[in-house]
């Protein structure tokens, strides 16, 4: 069974490393949450691959 994951990324706005929870049980998903220290809104692009490992983009919403 596939579950919660967490995965550190860098907020592309203040540069400030956070640490985000990424569901493995959808293989695709594009989504925005806001960083957790400037509040600006972060685009998430994930692709879960069939073994569980995945990649994780994020970008500016002007990207």
């Amino acid at each position: 069974m596939r579950g919660l994951s967490e995965r550190q990324i860098e907020c592309p706005y203040c540069g400030e490393s956070i640490d985000v929870l990424i569901d493995l049980s959808v293989p695709q998903q594009n989504y925005v949450e806001d960083c957790q220290v400037c509040c600006r809104p972060i685009d998430f692009s994930i692709d879960i691959g069939p073994n569980g490992d995945g990649s994780v983009r994020v970008t500016s919403e002007n990207e």
